[in-house]
């Protein structure tokens, strides 16, 4: 069976219109993204040259620039993190290391105080979260 042939090749001028309008749609949506709220505390851990890594079971707990506790995701006083932590602690089978992942504004007295906290729950080891320093293109050590 033959079928008719009724497709022709363009040969008109293209309209710019459509893709204008497409192109200001993008616009507003990448405009309008960025203003969306993202759930979650905002911190900023500091910078550092990269360190080693964790080989042993760890628990995360999170302290915004307010000095707010946060574990699980879900804001907790120090006495409820103290017998969380002593829970885990408790249920693990390996000694468990605290992971403070810390705004850099937090002062030093109360990272101390978590680890403290930390400690009288029965975790010995606390280590601070950091972010890795950017390459820069004549750093030392580097092979370009």
């Amino acid at each position: 069976m033959k079928f008719p042939r009724n497709a022709r090749i363009f040969r008109g001028q293209l309209d710019a219109a459509p893709f204008a309008i497409v192109l200001f749609l993008l616009v507003i949506f990448m405009m309008l993204g960025s203003k969306v709220y993202t759930p979650g505390v905002r911190l900023r851990l500091p910078t550092s040259d990269p360190l080693p890594g964790l080989d042993q079971p760890m628990i995360a707990v999170a302290i915004d620039p307010a000095g707010r506790l946060f574990f699980e995701n879900q804001l907790i006083d120090p006495l409820r993190l103290r017998e969380r932590l002593r829970s885990a602690a408790e249920s693990s089978s390996r000694p468990l290391t605290l992971l403070v992942q810390a705004d850099r504004e937090v002062s030093y007295q109360r990272l101390i105080n978590l680890a403290m906290l930390a400690r009288d729950a029965g975790i010995p080891e606390a280590w601070l979260a950091t972010l890795p320093r950017a390459f820069k293109s004549g750093a030392p050590g580097v092979s370009q």
